[in-house]
């Protein structure tokens, strides 16, 4: 595409698929060079993209506060339309942002022709069923590459600013962390649903199982709405631990998990911003597709059980949340034990 010189990218409503766009935000970068990047995001991705090369500005679309109903679309679109971008690019599904940007005018729109949006794209992909296997990471790539937007590198990539680390290391010094010792994470939220969450009492147990063999602080990470599992956890425990669920914005949390030097978590958006900062994670999966959604790094291990009924992509389960009743304390110990031997064995400290 030629003339490209403004280009609106309109991101995920999760933090996890966000995550997950990361690779496909470089290729928009590398393809486009000389282009001004603006991201347009919900408040709670929004702060992912901040100090992120491949992004110059961030629009925040607030569907529940500024940009609420009908009035608060057209307000979107007419900011939009004052911008005058060359081209958007919907990483989103929804009909809503083929609609927003087709409101504002942008002479290309591009994406998936997903939730019934086609009239609304200049540039529409059909979803196949090939695609729709793909891993999340992929399926977005996959998109742009029918526009030959590429890139050679798919790594996931999130970046922290060096006051940012030093601020989250001051606050963890105050809490008895220094910065030479192991810090494991846990996260035992899911935002989607329960039916993502592992059990408390177990990651307690993993917690405690890990902290002992070697010699580990225990943080406990999560949102506000995960504060009383984390207490919960920290309860169960018998070693000591930091609970940080609901204490941190997304800035914060982001700094904090690439503290980390080890993650055990639930499939969730923080599961893919440790994979995003390196960090070497064990992920329990139950309901959700670990080929769509797994951590995007060589530096995790899944754990899971086959079970009849999963994959059922449910946010409750309707029966015995059987495929997590499986997974045992002993399988993620095990698991973590021997993703850390593996690594050390490739000369990789984690």
């Amino acid at each position: 595409m030629e003339n490209i010189r403004t280009i609106l990218v309109r991101s995920t409503n999760w933090l996890g698929d966000a995550v997950m766009t990361t690779p496909a935000m470089r290729a928009i970068r590398e393809s486009f060079p000389g282009a001004r990047i603006t991201v347009l995001a919900n408040p709670v991705v929004a702060p992912l993209f901040e100090h992120h090369g491949a992004v110059d500005e961030i629009l925040v679309y607030d569907r529940k506060g500024a940009h609420a109903g009908v009035g608060g679309r057209l307000r979107m679109a007419a900011e939009l339309r004052q911008r005058r971008f060359d081209l958007a690019i919907l990483l989103q599904n929804a009909i809503d942002a083929a609609f927003i940007t087709w409101l504002a005018r942008i002479p290309r729109r591009m994406g998936y022709r997903t939730d019934g949006r086609g009239l609304f794209l200049t540039h529409g992909v059909p979803v196949e069923e090939g695609t729709r296997r793909l891993h999340h990471v992929e399926y977005y790539l996959a998109m742009l590459d029918r526009f030959s937007i590429a890139t050679k590198d798919r790594r996931l990539s999130l970046a922290t600013t060096p006051a940012e680390d030093a601020a989250m290391a001051a606050r963890l010094r105050e809490e008895g962390i220094g910065e030479g010792e192991l810090l494991l994470g846990i996260n035992p939220g899911a935002s989607y649903g329960s039916a993502k969450r592992w059990y408390p009492e177990r990651f307690a147990a993993v917690a405690d199982c890990l902290a002992d063999r070697w010699g580990a602080k225990v943080v406990i990470t999560g949102g506000p709405g995960e504060a009383g599992i984390a207490a919960d956890i920290a309860a169960a425990m018998k070693s000591p631990s930091l609970v940080m669920a609901g204490r941190t914005t997304v800035r914060e949390m982001m700094a904090l998990i690439g503290r980390c030097g080890f993650f055990v978590t639930n499939d969730s958006g923080p599961m893919h911003i440790a994979a995003a900062f390196g960090v070497p994670l064990v992920a329990v999966f139950g309901p959700t597709d670990h080929t769509n959604t797994s951590p995007w790094t060589d530096r995790a291990a899944i754990v899971r059980s086959e079970t009849d009924c999963a994959p059922c992509l449910k946010r409750e389960c309707p029966t015995d949340h059987r495929c997590m009743m499986a997974v045992t304390v002993e399988m993620v110990v095990e698991a973590a034990e021997g993703l850390r031997t593996r690594l050390a064995g490739k000369g990789d400290k984690a």
